[in-house]
């Protein structure tokens, strides 16, 4: 078989593909006897019908264009092999010659040209050394506080008081909702915290002072259900009232809510680990700003019929169809976002490949726990669906490419606006861990409608 690529754009090439006879005529041999096996001519068993006859009955021609769809693919991914690229489109198939159906055996070739879009080449720039400044940002006596009010939050009990709900107060309400004088919807025995704001708008005016047998009514705007965007009239009935009684910050606290004994060991470990989490803060900051420099010292093309197609499918696949989010501004944005996605897809690979970086099955598998515990799933459950749709290569791809980030983040000098030099060696490597650690939600996986799916 021969080959030749024609590059027509940074990320589009047409193959030539020129395939002899005697590599068509293993397809060609199979074609006949699975067409042997489906037709049945008198005196012969199924199957074993000489070729001579199959030629007679459906056509030497049938025959050929059998192998050849059968075989096409095939040679199509020999030649992607052979020019080493990575296609990213459906390839457009010109078929230019096959064998002619009269001609004598042995005669005759296939040949075929593909355009398809690619993953471009890129050249690295050198990155080790990348200069970025973060904030400059220090655990404080407050930050600890805070800490122990939370975590005495945890283990705070509700008792019912006699008095008019107030911010942060705990309420049991009944609500019924209305449009134009018409009951839509209702629902009793629900538990809000005053002042959290995460039920309906409007809702937290309305209860701020009422006490338990009280009602008021508010105008809402509907987020959900069919009736989602209209305006309606809900009526709330608090039926009962209760404040957050806090445990006292004391040793037998300290032994109920920890492994410490004192309450002056649980606040070491609280700052503690309030450095932990401020340092976690300078080093997302810094590896964002890694990655966009980055990205900002390489030309990366990108397809646009690859563009198009992920920001069709978000929109079909978020059910948006022609609405109010589809908007030539929201289009906008999820375009750049997909295009910032692949750009730093390709970036990333490269870097991986450059750096040699390949993904352990422990790197996987804590991937894969992590992720299934945002999504609310067991994991095995998770690993099973992954499997079955066949995302496993597409997640290895993303923990290669966050071990990449890492690695460029940990060759990056890095200081913080008051011109001291961060130390992020426990954020790119925790102990015990590998540097694929590095959350990286910017570390982007490939274009995908979940990528585009961050400009909602």
């Amino acid at each position: 078989m021969k080959s030749a690529v024609e590059n027509l754009t940074p990320t589009r090439v047409k193959l030539t593909v020129e395939v002899p006879f005697e590599e068509l005529k293993p397809g060609i041999d199979a074609a006949y006897k699975t067409i042997a096996g489906q037709i049945q001519v008198p005196g012969f068993r199924k199957g074993k019908v000489p070729n001579r006859l199959i030629d007679q009955r459906v056509g030497r021609g049938y025959v050929l264009e059998t192998a050849i769809n059968e075989g096409l693919n095939g040679f199509y991914q020999k030649a992607v092999a052979e020019a080493d690229i990575i296609p990213l489109s459906r390839p457009e198939v010109e078929i230019t010659e096959v064998p002619a159906a009269e001609a004598a055996e042995g005669e005759g070739q296939l040949a075929f040209q593909v355009e398809v879009d690619i993953r471009p080449s890129i050249e690295l720039p050198d990155y080790a050394g990348l200069e970025v400044t973060v904030d400059a940002v220090e655990a404080s006596d407050e930050d600890v506080e805070k800490a122990l009010e939370d975590l005495r939050g945890r283990f705070g009990t509700l008792k019912s008081v006699e008095r008019p709900a107030a911010e942060g107060d705990f309420i049991t309400l009944d609500l019924t909702a209305s449009i134009d004088g018409e009951e839509i919807d209702a629902a009793q025995g629900l538990s809000y915290q005053v002042g959290s704001g995460t039920m309906l708008e409007g809702l937290d005016e309305a209860v701020a002072g009422l006490s338990a047998g009280e009602d008021a009514t508010f105008e809402t705007k509907l987020a959900g259900g069919e009736h989602a965007g209209q305006d309606a009239q809900v009526k709330v009935v608090v039926t009962a009232v209760k404040e957050r009684e806090l445990p006292e910050a004391n040793d037998d606290f300290a032994q109920l809510a920890s492994e410490f004994d004192t309450i002056a060991e649980l606040r070491e470990d609280l700052a503690r680990q309030a450095a932990a989490d401020k340092l976690t803060e300078q080093g997302v900051q810094a590896r964002d700003k890694v990655l966009e420099k980055l990205v900002g010292l390489v030309e990366v093309p990108v397809p646009e019929s690859i563009v198009t197609e992920q920001v069709e499918q978000h929109f079909e696949q978020g059910g948006h169809g022609e609405g109010e989010h589809d908007t030539e501004e929201h289009r906008a944005e999820v375009k750049e976002n997909t295009e910032n996605a692949f750009r730093n897809e390709v970036i990333l690979d490269a870097v991986a490949e450059k750096e040699e970086i390949g993904v352990a099955q422990s790197e996987l598998i804590d991937y894969i726990v992590q992720t299934a515990g945002q999504y609310g799933m067991d994991p095995n459950q998770f690993a099973q669906m992954l499997d079955g749709a066949g995302q496993v290569p597409m997640i290895v791809g993303e923990v290669r490419r966050r071990k990449a980030l890492a690695k460029v983040l940990e060759l990056a000098k890095v200081t913080d606006t008051e011109g001291k030099e961060v130390d992020l060696s426990t954020f790119v490597r925790p102990a015990g861990e590998s540097a694929s650690s590095v959350s990286s939600a910017s570390s982007a996986s490939s274009a995908s409608s979940a990528s585009a799916a961050s400009a909602e």
